[in-house]
């Protein structure tokens, strides 16, 4: 999308960024269990109930080819680039200076009539006119509410990434509490997982032959992956209900999120709370984080809004408006960007504004069935993630399990890149 978009932006982007298809990624068994007397498995991770091929803490359950996809569907090697950085390019290719207002979020907005545009009125009292008006405005779209007609709860500040964007620490431990009510009134659905994530200055142990791993837990899983320029992006989630805070940092206890993430992912006996052991590479990446670089948000996704729509009259959303996801498969921005470019693609044709509105239907058309079936896999891939454990002890469900993910992974990896 960016390449049709803008092939110089594309090329500063990928120049930009860090390649990691040339190395290994995929799932690894995160922990062993502490040795119990009699049990003739010992430290191994079984498939059901001991028998099959059995797995310690840090064997590869599944391995990615992320390369060849690429390569057989015409495209560059997938690179990691910071979100701001792609901002930061985009704002310098593609939008004039002065355009872009920050702390302006849409109050309400009126139609004025077929082919007459719309009258926005923002939080400040501004009011602007335009023909049409795209609600990119995150999971608590306001432009969202007002379209659907929602309640008073629906909408609020949302921040970017499942790192949680740029929030500071007391932004975050409120919307913790107000994601709850409006994941209600929003018809949002949280994940289950809190999600604790950081991008950490450190050269990983394993930096030349791993680019992206999970480590897989009871209830919980550590996601990694190289982030350039020697640094790591992890990210921790844990499954639990929704609305926690940690305790706030004081003289006594200066690190309380580290402190739960070095518990919960304990690699010495007697292990977590589920008396598990895990895997040392977790331990490496949290130790190497401080305490004010790490961010914690819930997550939330939603169900696609295939007969609720995406636009009405002159007004559209996009982007986790219209189809928040899980990120496991680190689609969000990516359906984001591929909305933005049929959005100009159906708006290039439009030659009357009465038009508009039709054009806006078909963008609708064009792109619902793709974002909701990648909503889809993230969902159910979050989902299995954290249940595999559950899984591995079930007869011929593990193996299946497995199976059919190191199979299945390259067209799906097709499907996302095309």
């Amino acid at each position: 999308a960016l390449e049709r978009i803008n092939p110089e932006i594309c090329e500063e982007i990928r120049k930009a960024g860090t390649i990691t298809a040339d190395r290994v990624s995929g799932l690894k068994i995160g922990y062993r269990p502490i040795e119990c007397p009699g049990l003739k498995i010992g430290y191994k991770k079984g498939v059901f109930l001991g028998l099959g091929q059995q797995y310690e803490k840090g064997d590869w359950l599944v391995r990615f080819d992320t390369l060849q996809p690429a390569l057989q569907a015409g495209l560059y090697p997938t690179v990691v680039v910071d979100r701001p950085v792609i901002q930061q390019i985009l704002l310098k290719y593609g939008v004039p200076p002065g355009t872009v207002r920050i702390k302006s979020r849409i109050q309400s907005y009126e139609e004025l009539g077929q082919g007459k545009g719309v009258k926005i009125t923002l939080e400040d009292g501004t009011e602007a006119y335009a023909d049409v008006l795209v609600g990119a405005d995150g999971i608590w779209s306001s432009v969202r509410r007002i379209m659907q007609s929602l309640g008073k709860d629906a909408d609020g500040f949302a921040a970017s990434g499942a790192a949680g964007g740029a929030l500071n620490e007391a932004e975050a431990r409120r919307m913790a509490k107000e994601s709850v009510l409006m994941a209600e009134g929003a018809s949002r659905r949280y994940s289950g997982f809190t999600c604790y994530a950081a991008l950490t200055e450190h050269k990983a142990s394993n930096i030349e032959e791993v680019s992206y791993q999970i480590l897989l837990g009871k209830d919980k899983y550590f996601v990694s992956t190289d982030g350039g320029g020697e640094r790591q992006q992890w990210f921790a989630l844990i499954r639990e209900d929704a609305g926690g805070v940690d305790p706030e940092e004081t003289e006594s206890n200066p690190s309380p999120k580290l402190d739960r993430l070095l518990y919960e992912f304990n690699n010495q006996e007697p292990g977590d709370a589920n008396g598990d052991v895990w895997d040392d590479f977790a331990h490496e990446l949290l130790r190497s984080t401080p305490e004010k670089d790490i961010k914690r948000r819930d997550l939330y996704d939603g169900s696609p809004l295939v007969t609720q729509g995406w636009t009405k009259g002159p007004v559209a959303i996009c982007g986790d408006a219209a189809h928040p996801m899980m990120p496991n498969l680190g689609q969000g921005g990516c359906q984001a960007t591929e909305d933005g470019y049929r959005l100009a693609e159906e708006l290039a044709s439009v030659t009357d504004t009465k038009d508009i509105e039709a054009s806006l239907k078909t963008y609708f058309a064009k792109r619902i069935l793709r974002t909701t079936t990648i909503q889809i896999m993230a969902q159910l891939g979050s989902d299995l993630l954290v249940d595999f454990d559950k899984m591995m002890t079930i007869p011929l469900v593990g193996p299946f399990f497995l199976f059919m993910t190191q199979v299945s992974m390259p067209f799906i990896l097709r499907f996302l890149y095309t």
